[in-house]
């Protein structure tokens, strides 16, 4: 039963994940508060720099996607039949991804007059924390619980 809930909590990452790679990916302009860091609009920036910047955003939203994909691959497959490598890489994969993600939006909330979403940088952490305390995968359970 605590693998079923910590399973929902990864799936749950991915397909926000998922969700907010497709918003910058298929997004024709940067947000509002990218306009806000860099003090302009995305019609007031030269052809290179909107080139420059969705190019990032379509990196970023790539990223998002993968991540989203593997981690609920990895949830629905591997990790409901207990597989210890599974349960060890979907927190690692979501940490590692998701710890950068937070640090960068933070620096651009401290050092720009931006209000980047920071928030579901730590909502996807804490949802990983708590997926990761529900499956316990370091007690070396290697039996199918969900």
């Amino acid at each position: 039963m605590m693998r079923i809930a910590a399973i929902s909590f990864y799936a749950i990452t991915g397909i926000v994940s998922i969700t907010m790679g497709a918003i910058y990916l298929f997004s024709p302009e940067f947000m509002p508060y990218h306009a806000d860091a860099v003090g302009r609009s995305w019609q007031d920036l030269r052809d290179s720099e909107q080139v420059l910047f969705g190019a990032l955003l379509d990196v970023a939203g790539a990223g998002w996607i993968a991540l989203g994909a593997a981690v609920i691959v990895l949830a629905i497959i591997p990790m409901r039949r207990g597989e210890m490598w599974a349960r060890l890489l979907v927190p690692f994969l979501l940490v590692l991804f998701y710890v950068p993600n937070l640090l960068a939006t933070l620096s651009v909330l401290v050092q720009t007059p931006a209000s980047p979403p920071w928030y579901g940088n730590a909502f996807a952490l804490l949802a990983t924390a708590i997926g990761l305390a529900l499956d316990r995968p370091w007690r070396g359970e290697n039996v199918a619980q969900a």
